[in-house]
Order: C-alpha cells, then sequence, then structure tokens
C-alpha cells in the first residue's frame, strides 16, 4: 500500500481491500481531500 499526496490530490496504490481500509482510516482525521492535501 503506496499514498502519494500530489500539490492537487492523492494517489492510493494497493489492493482493492486495502485502499478502502486506508480510506476509512483517514476518513476518521479529514471530511475532505482538500484538507488532507493541505495537511503540512
Amino acid at each position: 500500500m503506496k499514498v502519494y499526496r500530489m500539490p492537487k490530490g492523492v494517489v492510493l496504490v494497493g489492493k482493492a481491500w486495502e485502499i478502502r481500509a486506508k480510506l476509512k482510516e483517514y476518513g476518521y482525521t479529514f471530511q475532505y481531500v482538500k484538507e488532507w492535501v493541505s495537511k503540512p
């Protein structure tokens, strides 16, 4: 599982179940992708 933060978005690389689990995990912290990308 790899997560790449780009200037305008996020790229998740992995198996479907890994990506779903990671999105669920990040969903507890960030409501929008914009918040996730702009985090230092």
